[in-house]
C-alpha cells in the first residue's frame, strides 16, 4: 500500500530523471548544439586560412577546441558556485576591466588599426567590459531598488558607469563594443524598472553619442553611409556585404552543403569570424540560418524563465543582463550579415572564432546555469512547484521587467 502511495506521489509531481540535475537542462542542450555547429561551421570557413598561414587546415579549428574547453570548463565550475559570490566580487570584478582596459591604451596590441587587446592580441577586454558591465550593474541597480526613480541614486550613477566603460572602450576605438556597452546599460536600467523618463534622457543621450560619433569617426560615418546607399541598392553596399549577400543568394533555400561553399575562397572578408552567419546561409541555406536563429531565440527564451524564477533582484537582473548580451551580439551579427543594421564588428557567440568571446561567453552561461539551479533548489524547499517545472517547455511567459514581478522581491 505504502509502494502505490510513494508511485502515485511520483507520478502527481510528475518527476522526470533529467530534473535530477536541478538545472535549465533546454539551455544546456541549445548551447551544445550551437557549440557543435560553431565547430563545424568553422572549419569550413577557416581550413583555406588556416593552411595558407600555418600549413595546416586545422589550425584555427584546434584553438577554438582549446578556448571551448577552457571555456566549458569555467562554466561547468561557475555552475556549481552561488552566483551570489558576484554581487561581492562586483566592486572588483569591473574595477580590474577598467584596469584592463586602461592597460591596453598604453599597452597595445594592434588588431585591423585599432588597440584592442592585450598579451599579443590574446585578451580582449573590451569583450569582458560586457560581462563585467552586466554583473556590476545587476548588483547597484539591486542594491538600489527602492532609489531608482530617485535622480542622484537612480539616472547619475548609472550614466557614469555606463559612461566610463563606454568610453575607455571608445578610446581604443571599438565603436561596435561601445555601442553594445551603452545599449546593454539603458535595457538594464530599464528591466530594473528605472524612471521612464529618466530612460528617455539615457536614449537621447545614446542618440546623440551616435550622431557625435557621425562626424568625428570616419569610420562609422563610412559604415552608416555605406548601410544607406546599401538599402537603396545592394550594389552599392560594402564590399563586405555585397560578398555577405552573394554568399546568401548563393545559399538560397538549402544551401551547397557544409564545405562546399565558394565565397569564403574568393574574398569574403574573415568569414572565420564577422562573416561566419553569411558562410553557414550559403552552405545550409535559408533552412540551416532559421534554424541557428531558432537556437538563439530559445536561449533567449530560457534566459527569460531563468530570470523570472530567480529567487532575489541581483538573481533577477543578473540572469536577464547576461541573456540580453548574449542575444544582442547575434542580433547585431545576424543583422549585419543581412543588411539590416550598419556593419559592426561583433562575434556570433559560440560560433565565431575568439578566445576572449567564447571565454567570457561560457562564463556568462556557468552563471546562468546556476541560477537556474539555486531557483530549483529554493522552489524545491518552499514547495512552490513540481521539480520538473524547470525544464517545462510548455510555459511561455515573457514578465521579466523587474517592476511587473515585484519592486520588493526579497534579497538573499
Amino acid at each position: 500500500m505504502g509502494t502505490s502511495t510513494e508511485v502515485n506521489l511520483l507520478k502527481s509531481k510528475q518527476i522526470r530523471i533529467s530534473t535530477k540535475l536541478l538545472i535549465d537542462v533546454p539551455l544546456l542542450l541549445t548551447v551544445i548544439i550551437l557549440l557543435v555547429v560553431g565547430l563545424l561551421m568553422l572549419y569550413s570557413a577557416s581550413w583555406n586560412y588556416s593552411l595558407q598561414i600555418q600549413g595546416t587546415s586545422t589550425y584555427i579549428l584546434l584553438r577554438q577546441v582549446i578556448w571551448v574547453a577552457i571555456g566549458s570548463v569555467i562554466a561547468a565550475v561557475l555552475s556549481v558556485i552561488d552566483y551570489h559570490i558576484f554581487r561581492q566580487l562586483a566592486t572588483l570584478i569591473i574595477g580590474g576591466t577598467c584596469a584592463l582596459l586602461l592597460i591596453v591604451l598604453f599597452i597595445p596590441s594592434a588588431i585591423q588599426g585599432a588597440t584592442r587587446s592585450v598579451v599579443n592580441g590574446s585578451v580582449q577586454p573590451s569583450e569582458l567590459a560586457k560581462i563585467a558591465l552586466v554583473i556590476y550593474l545587476a548588483y547597484w541597480l539591486s542594491e538600489k531598488q527602492e532609489n531608482l526613480s530617485t535622480l542622484r541614486w537612480g539616472f547619475v550613477p548609472v550614466v557614469i558607469i555606463i559612461g566610463i566603460i563606454a568610453g575607455l572602450i571608445l578610446l581604443q576605438p571599438d565603436v561596435s563594443a561601445t555601442i553594445t556597452v551603452i545599449f546593454l546599460g539603458v535595457i538594464m536600467f530599464f528591466v530594473a524598472g528605472g524612471n521612464t523618463k529618466h530612460i528617455g534622457v539615457l536614449v537621447l543621450l545614446a542618440a546623440f553619442m551616435i550622431f557625435c560619433g557621425y562626424f568625428l569617426f570616419e569610420k562609422v560615418s563610412t559604415r552608416i553611409n555605406d548601410f544607406v546607399l546599401g538599402l537603396s541598392n545592394p550594389g552599392q553596399a560594402s564590399y563586405h556585404i555585397q560578398r555577405s549577400i552573394e554568399a546568401i543568394l548563393r545559399g538560397g533555400w538549402a544551401g551547397t552543403g557544409i564545405g562546399k561553399g565558394v565565397v569564403k575562397l574568393t574574398g569574403l572578408p574573415v568569414a572565420w569570424t564577422d562573416s561566419i552567419y553569411a558562410v553557414i546561409l550559403e552552405e545550409t541555406g535559408l533552412f540551416g540560418g532559421c534554424l541557428v536563429i531558432l537556437l538563439y531565440l530559445v536561449l533567449l527564451w530560457r534566459g527569460f524563465t531563468i530570470s523570472k524564477n530567480a529567487p532575489d533582484t541581483f538573481g533577477k537582473l543578473l540572469a536577464a543582463g547576461i541573456t540580453l548580451w548574449i542575444s544582442t551580439e547575434a542580433v547585431i551579427n545576424i543583422g549585419v550579415m543581412l543588411n539590416i543594421i550598419p556593419f559592426a564588428g561583433n562575434a556570433l557567440p559560440f560560433i565565431s572564432f575568439g578566445g576572449s568571446s567564447m571565454i567570457c561567453t561560457m562564463t556568462g552561461i556557468g552563471i546562468l546555469l546556476n541560477i537556474s539551479h539555486v531557483s530549483a533548489v529554493e522552489l524545491l524547499k518552499k514547495e512552490r512547484t513540481t521539480p520538473d517545472a524547470i525544464i517545462n517547455l510548455r510555459r511561455w511567459d515573457w514578465g521579466w521587467r523587474i517592476s511587473s514581478l515585484g519592486r520588493h522581491s526579497r534579497k538573499k
